[in-house]
C-alpha cells in the first residue's frame, strides 16, 4: 500500500519508543527499572477520580461537548491561569485538548504554512520538531550551550525572512532548567520587535524545587499578547497522564480557528476527562503538594548519586520538571562505547535500566534519566549504573 511521505517522514516517539522495549522486557520476566518516559508513578488523586465516576453516573460523560471543551472547564482554566499570571483571561481564550501533546499539534497546524521556520532551543521535547514537519513547518534547532537556556544573540543567529515561531519550554524537559524573569524579558522584547510567535510550553510550571521559582513569559503583561500561546495541562501536576487532558491559551482569533481544526479532528476532548479535569482545577490541592515533596526529594537524593557515576557530568543541578540531563562524553570514552545510542542500548540490555538517548532532544553526548519513579527504584537504578560502569572501563 502506499505511504504518504508525511507519514514516512515522522520517526516514533522516542520516549514512547523506549518505554515500550522496556515494558516488553517487563512483561518477558525481566526485572527493567523503567526511567525512560515522562510519567508520575503516583495514581490520580481520588478526588478526581470521583468526580469522573459521578459524571458517568449521573450520565454527563455519555454526550458529545463543544470541540474546545466544556465551557465550565474552559473557564475554570482562565480563572486558574488568572489567578497564577495575573492576567484578564476569557474562557473564548481557551482551548481543551486531548492532552497537551494535541494541544501543540493543533498549534503548528494553526500558525504554520509551509515552509515557516519554528526556532526549537536545544534541547528540545522529542515531539516539536516532528509535529512542526506535520505542519510542514520547518525546524531550526538553536544552538544554546551549557546553560540549556537561550538568548537573543543565539536566536538572531538563526533569524530569517521565514522564522514564524519560537518554542519556549520552562521548566525544561529534558534539563529541568528554568528560565528568569530578566531572561524572559530580553526574549519577550526579542520576539515583539521580530514579530515572532512564542509558544511556550509551561507543563512543568508548578514542579520546581529547592526555592527555584516559575515565572511564564505570559506574566510579563497583565494581559494575554497577540503574538503568545500558552501551552499547559493536566498530566504532570495531577498525574492524569492516561486521562488525556491538555489546554491552549491564546489570543481570541487563534482560539476560533484552533477549534474549527479540533472539530474536524478529534469531534472533542473525551467528555469524563473533562469533568474529571474541572474537579482537579477547582478542587483540594493537597495531593500534589504531596506529589511535588515527593518530586524534590527524589531529586535531592538521586542527583548527587546519579553525578558521582564514572563519567556521568552535570555541572548544573535541575530547578524542575523531573529530569537528569547528565553529559556523559566522559563515560564514552571510559567504556569504548561509540555513541550515546549504543551506550542507552547496551544499558537496557545488560544493565537492565531503560533510558532515552540525548539526540531525540537534539543534543549529543548526553542521555535522560527520569525520576518519576520511586526512590527504592531510582538507588537501585544507579546501583546498576555504577556495575555497568565499572565492568566496562577500559
Amino acid at each position: 500500500m502506499h505511504l504518504s511521505k508525511r507519514s514516512l517522514q515522522i520517526q516514533p516517539s522516542a520516549t514512547m519508543k523506549t518505554s515500550a522495549q522496556a515494558k516488553q522486557m517487563i512483561a518477558d520476566g525481566i526485572d527493567v527499572i523503567n526511567l525512560g518516559i515522562g510519567e508520575p508513578d503516583f495514581e490520580t488523586p481520588r478526588v478526581i477520580e470521583d468526580a469522573a465516576i459521578n459524571a458517568i453516573n449521573t450520565g454527563k460523560a455519555s454526550f458529545y461537548t463543544p470541540a474546545a471543551g466544556l465551557m465550565p472547564l474552559r473557564q475554570a482554566v482562565a480563572d486558574t491561569t488568572n489567578t497564577a499570571y495575573g492576567l484578564d483571561l476569557t474562557a473564548t481564550n481557551v482551548a481543551v485538548t486531548t492532552g497537551a501533546k494535541m494541544a501543540l499539534y493543533a498549534t503548528f497546524q494553526t500558525i504554520l504554512d509551509p515552509g515557516d521556520e519554528v526556532l526549537l532551543p536545544d534541547p528540545y521535547w522529542v515531539s516539536y520538531s516532528e509535529q512542526i514537519k506535520l505542519a510542514d513547518g520547518v525546524s531550526v534547532p538553536v544552538a544554546t550551550g551549557e546553560t540549556f537556556k537561550v538568548t537573543p544573540a543565539q536566536l538572531d543567529e538563526k533569524l530569517t525572512a521565514k522564522t514564524r515561531a519560537l518554542v519556549l519550554n520552562s521548566p525544561q524537559n529534558p534539563t529541568g532548567v528554568i528560565y528568569d524573569k530578566a531572561e524572559l524579558i530580553a526574549l519577550k522584547a526579542w520576539a515583539d520587535a521580530n514579530d515572532v510567535i512564542v509558544v511556550t510550553d509551561d507543563i512543568y510550571g508548578k514542579l520546581t524545587y529547592n526555592g527555584a521559582t516559575f515565572t511564564s513569559i505570559a506574566q510579563l503583561d497583565d494581559h494575554l499578547s497577540d503574538n503568545l500561546i500558552v501551552i499547559n495541562g493536566a498530566s504532570k501536576t495531577y498525574s492524569m497522564t492516561g486521562w488525556r487532558m491538555g489546554y491552549v491559551i491564546a489570543p481570541d482569533s487563534v482560539i476560533k480557528q484552533l477549534s474549527a481544526l479540533l472539530s474536524h479532528a478529534t469531534g472533542n476532548p473525551t467528555a469524563v476527562s473533562q469533568y474529571a479535569f474541572l474537579a482537579a482545577l477547582q478542587g483540594d490541592q493537597s495531593a500534589v503538594e504531596k506529589m511535588h515533596d515527593a518530586f524534590e526529594e527524589r531529586l535531592n537524593t538521586i542527583y548527587p548519586l546519579a553525578n558521582a557515576l564514572p563519567g556521568f557530568n552535570m555541572a548544573v543541578k535541575p530547578q524542575g520538571a523531573f529530569y537528569l540531563f547528565p553529559d556523559i562524553s566522559e563515560a564514552l570514552k571510559l567504556t569504548g562505547i561509540q555513541s550515546t545510542a549504543e551506550f542507552v542500548a547496551r544499558i537496557l540490555d545488560e544493565a537492565h535500566v531503560a533510558l532515552v538517548d540525548g539526540n531525540a532532544f537534539g543534543v549529543d553526548n548526553h542521555l535522560r534519566i527520569s525520576y518519576a519513579t520511586d526512590l527504592a527504584s531510582l538507588k537501585k537504578a544507579v546501583d546498576r549504573l555504577s556495575k555497568f560502569m565499572n565492568q566496562n572501563i577500559q
